[in-house]
């Protein structure tokens, strides 16, 4: 179990709303460059393996100067552009690999990390741990084999890659907003852990504010303010997403899953997730079946 209460949310909501992450391109440039990345409904990641290179759009910040080893990400497929350094102060060679993909959650319509993310975040290789850089090595590595299973085992890599980035993301953001500002309150945080590690269980807003060590008021307000939605209705939305997953899954009768998540019958539990969703369990199993 992850005794870190930050990673262990981040971990919860990453795995339960089954991202999608796919390296899509392979690129390398010389001399000048220039290339414009349309929007999408897709978030998109660019990780330079060798050179610099700018990245534009229309984002504060923008543009940014990329070098090997960094990682730009746009979680909600901004459109950008990307061009060389203009000399003297490319390098000689002017060359400039990249390994461009895109992500998306594919659970769930409340992506809570998404939209806490800002319109792009950089991860640059010079300041990021040892293991970012290891698995950022390892994922251009593999971009050069040339045997079967390549595309599979880089997506798996660049997987991985993006937990991490937003993990670095969070330990160095100076503004965070919604659930990555919560994971930086110390009592939101230890409220949230509970409730993703224990969503079946009884809870009230009093119980929240106790583990939160604060007073129901205070812990409702601050809440509030910090998510966007009430806790009631935040736990609400995480079961009826633990409830996707499981219900995916097949592991368990629909019965099984409301005992799981608190509901003291299956006819219940059915009210609320039709209440939350639009569609009944029996209809995530369908689709999941039809695919």
């Amino acid at each position: 179990m992850n005794s870190n209460p930050i990673d262990a949310v981040l971990e919860s909501v990453l795995s339960s709303y089954q991202l999608r992450v796919e390296i899509t391109a392979n690129v390398r440039y010389c001399g000048t460059w220039f290339e414009q990345e349309p929007a999408t409904r897709f978030g998109q990641f660019h990780l330079l393996t060798e050179g610099e290179c700018w990245v534009d759009g229309d984002a504060d910040g923008l543009p940014q100067r990329l070098q090997g080893g960094d990682l730009i990400v746009f979680p909600a497929g901004m459109r950008h552009s990307m061009s060389a350094v203009p000399p003297p102060t490319a390098q000689a060679e002017c060359d400039t690999s990249m390994l461009c993909g895109e992500l998306e959650f594919i659970v769930g319509t409340r992506h809570p990390v998404f939209s806490a993310l800002p319109a792009y975040f950089i991860v640059r290789g010079r300041d990021s741990s040892d293991a970012f850089r290891q698995l950022a090595g390892m994922l251009a590595e593999t971009s050069t084999d040339r045997r079967w299973g390549r595309q599979m085992v880089q997506n798996k890599l660049a997987d991985s890659l993006f937990t991490m980035a937003v993990c670095e993301y969070v330990r160095s953001a100076t503004d965070p907003r919604g659930l990555l500002a919560a994971l930086a309150d110390t009592r939101l945080c230890k409220a949230l852990s509970a409730i993703h590690a224990r969503p079946g269980e009884d809870w009230t807003i009093q119980s929240m504010a106790q583990v939160a060590g604060m007073s129901r008021t205070a812990f409702a307000e601050a809440f509030h303010a910090t998510l966007g939605v009430p806790p009631i209705q935040y736990l609400a939305n995480w079961r009826a997403n633990e409830a996707k997953r499981l219900l995916r899954s097949r592991r368990f009768s629909v019965a099984a899953i409301a005992d799981l998540l608190g509901y003291k019958s299956e006819a219940a539990f059915r009210r609320f997730f039709k209440r939350v969703e639009g569609v009944g369990p029996g209809q995530i199993r369908s689709d999941k079946d039809e695919k």
